[in-house]
Parts: C-alpha cells; structure tokens; sequence
C-alpha cells in the first residue's frame, strides 16, 4: 500500500479523495493554487505544496511543478481525481518515467478512449453496441454526404478529440450537412487544436445511461450498475440517479455484463464509465470516461462500496477486494450538482458565502469542500458541492430529496438550488419520463 499520496486536484473531489486516504491510514499531501490557500482540503491534508498562481494553466495543469511537488514531499502515488489531468495520456507517462503510481489506467488505454473514434472503433471490437456512423475521420463533404446517405438522416457531427458538446453539430438534411460540417471543423479546432470530425446517427429522444466499471488490470473485471445521466443543459450533467428509472432488470443486467466483460478483455485497471445513449431498448456507446466520475457517489450509495478505495487498492497492486457474485444492490440513489450559478441565467456567481448549512438525517450525503465565509473564485468549475440522497425505492428517494433541498442554505451567492426545488415537484421527474433534451426544452418554456 502506498504511504503518501498526492492529490491532483481541488474543492469536493479533492476533499473526497483525502478522506478515502486517510480512511486507509495514508498520508496526504495537498496543491493548491494561491487561490485555494484557504480550501478545506489543504487545511485538513498533513501537508500542502503551493504550485502556482490562480490560472489553471500555471498550477493544477503545470505538470512540472505537481511531479517537484511529489518529489519534494515524497508522495509515491497521485490521485487526479476528474478534470484537469486526471485524462491526460501524457501525465500519467510521465509519472511511470518518475516511479510515481498514477491512481488510474494506464497512458495507453487513457491514450485509445481519449480519442473519440479510436474509442469506437475499441469498443466495436470488444462487443459493445455502437452507434451506426462512420468507421474515422471524415475526410471532406464529398465522404460526409455518402456517410449520412448510408446511416440516414438526422445525423450528428462529432469532434474526434472532443468533449462538452464542442464541435457537435446536427444536419437534419443534406442540405444542412456542409454548414454543419465546416462549424464543427471550426469549433474543433479552435477547442482542441484538432478539426477531425466524425458523423454518427443522431437519435431523437434518447437517454444518457453510463455503466460504471473496475478493472484490475489483469484480466478481472466488474460492473457496478447504470446511472441514468439524462437531465442535461449544454451536455453538461445536472442530475444523476441510481438505478435508472428506464431499465428493467433484464437489461440492467445484460449491458453490465457487456461492460465488464470488455473491460477484462482490455485489461483496463481501475475505475471507468461506459457511456451510451439508450433508445426504444437499444444501447449506443458514445465514449468510455477513463476517470473517477463526478456522479460516482449514487454508485457507491447503492452498492456501499467506496470507489476510490477500489481506485487505490487496484492502483496499488491489491487487486478487486470483490467479485461480480458479490456485488449487492440496495435501493435508488439520485445526485444534484449545485454549482455557483444562477438557477435561471446559469451566469457564474463567484463570492463569499455567508452562511452554509447542509442537510441531513438518513440517507442525506453532501460532498462539498465549502464552508461559510469560504470565498468561492472566479477561475475554476462553478461546481460547490452535490446532494446525494439514498432510499429504499425511488419515491422515498424523491420524498427524501425534497426534504434535503429545502433544509439546504447557501447564502451570499447565487446557486442552483432553486432549479432542483423545482424539478424535484414536476411530474415528468417524478414519474421519470425524460430524455436528454428535456431540461433544456423545460429552460426554453420558461417554466
């Protein structure tokens, strides 16, 4: 086991990945920005390294400054958490040239499911279900026009190095298709310095259902259940639930073992989530996320597993601590992400909070690296903290999430909350009729 770990990031998840640390008797160190001085895990980490100033760029992504920063401190683990490098092919290279374990797969698989279409053409030959699109890169108007004559209209328009919705673009007709292709080139490029794109199918009412998997790197491989991601604004998650109210147990199941079973052929170590978009009973892989996610705590709600214990003891060479047989399942899980932003315009509202109090009673968890007075900064994600809330079925769960969100105060800045007061009360929440265009069709009516 690891006697010092590093942890490559900020706020909840840096926070979360402390805990789990110290749950397992192991030292922590903390970075931080000069921006993050005051954040709740450097204060409780045994030590902190400042790396830099508050841009990004010059701290949490300055991968010179966090490898000086094991080296100084001894560390011989980084956990990346999600965001900044925890998908970065690169970092994860450079610290096996360093002797430092990176907590996560190995630069070769981080490498093959960072590229979009690399990833389904992986997938395809592992067994998972794909969307009917084109086999690579589209190479001009003339190959896009053939591509979506073959697949059918309507069809959407992906960047290969891609991610939150940046170069994708739909073509409802042919004659939609040059403008949408020359846009998604452009965005593309300007976005990742790379203006590949590829065409898929785009299918009309669908749901983000993921699966979450571990791997230990030797073959061994389980699935941990799905979670419906389906409520969404600009591809960005905003509600995540355990199990999803769109399967049955057939299917549950099925598409589990899909997973797992890719996984170990892989030879995949540590955490990941398959992503597919599910319609009229079908499962559609999007992209595999080879990272701890943030929605991961409605996984750990219904199976009572830690994952970033998982993530450590596989990262250290301790392999699964269970088989798939011994895996259980209790309950329904839904998580709320409660950023810094206003409910209705979504403008970011960075500020001091004045007064912060989480709810509680059972099955209330709130993951946030927050406090009153806490300054919240104008460079990093909006995200404060996530409500996850647990019940023995979905409608306790919802009765349960109702109570929490109205306990819940932040002051001094504007947040989210409100948004989820009112979906928590709408019918097609409660009943789970939603697909991945409903929040923003719901935003757009003004309700």
């Amino acid at each position: 086991m690891f006697q010092k770990i590093l942890i490559a990031n900020r706020g909840e998840i840096a926070l979360r990945v402390l805990r789990a640390a110290k749950e397992l008797g192991i030292q922590t160190v903390a970075i931080h920005s000069t921006a993050d001085a005051d954040a709740m895990h450097v204060r409780l980490a045994d030590e902190s390294v400042c790396i830099g100033p508050p841009p990004a760029r010059d701290s949490y992504l300055n991968i010179h400054q966090i490898v000086s920063a094991c080296e100084i401190t001894g560390a011989d683990a980084i956990h990346p958490g999600y965001g900044f490098l925890s998908e970065n092919a690169k970092f994860a290279d450079i610290l096996a040239a360093h002797n430092i374990t990176f907590i996560g797969p190995s630069g070769d698989h981080i490498r093959v499911m960072g590229d979009k279409i690399e990833a389904k053409r992986t997938a395809k030959r592992l067994g998972i279900p794909v969307v009917p699109g084109s086999e690579g890169a589209i190479g001009d108007e003339v190959e896009a026009k053939r591509v979506a004559a073959e697949i059918g209209y309507p069809v959407l328009i992906k960047a290969s190095a891609g991610g939150g919705g940046r170069g994708m673009k739909v073509a409802r007709s042919e004659a939609d298709l040059s403008l949408a292709l020359s846009t998604a080139k452009a965005e593309a490029g300007a976005a990742f310095g790379d203006d590949a794109v590829y065409i898929e199918k785009y299918l009309e009412k669908p749901r983000h259902i993921e699966v979450q998997v571990m791997g230990d790197g030797r073959g061994g491989a389980i699935h941990l259940g799905e979670r419906d991601c389906s409520l969404q604004r600009r591809h960005q998650k905003v509600w995540e639930e355990a199990n999803s109210p769109a399967l049955n147990e057939e299917q549950r199941e099925r598409i589990g073992e899909v997973c797992a079973k890719a996984i170990g052929d892989l030879g995949y170590s540590g955490a990941g989530t398959i992503e597919f978009l599910y319609e009229n009973g079908e499962f559609y892989f999007i992209e595999m996320n080879t990272r701890l996610q943030v929605e991961h705590p409605v996984t750990e709600a219904i199976t009572g597993l830690d994952l970033v214990h998982e993530q450590i003891r596989v990262a250290s060479g301790g392999g699964l601590s269970l088989k798939q047989d011994e895996v259980r399942f209790s309950g329904h899980a839904i998580e709320c992400r409660i950023n810094a932003e206003n409910a209705r315009t979504f403008v970011p509202s960075p500020g001091t909070i004045t007064h912060f109090h989480t709810p509680g009673g059972l099955g209330i968890r709130v993951d946030s690296g927050v406090y009153s007075g806490y300054r919240i900064p104008p460079y990093y994600d909006s995200l404060i903290g996530k409500l996850i809330v647990h019940g023995r079925n979905r409608v306790e769960c919802m009765m349960r999430l109702r109570r929490a969100l109205d306990e819940f105060v932040v002051d001094g800045i504007d947040t989210t909350l409100p948004l989820f007061r009112e979906l928590v009360g709408n019918p097609d929440i409660a009943n789970g009729d939603y697909d991945i265009h409903w929040l923003e069709k719901h935003l757009a009516a003004g309700h």
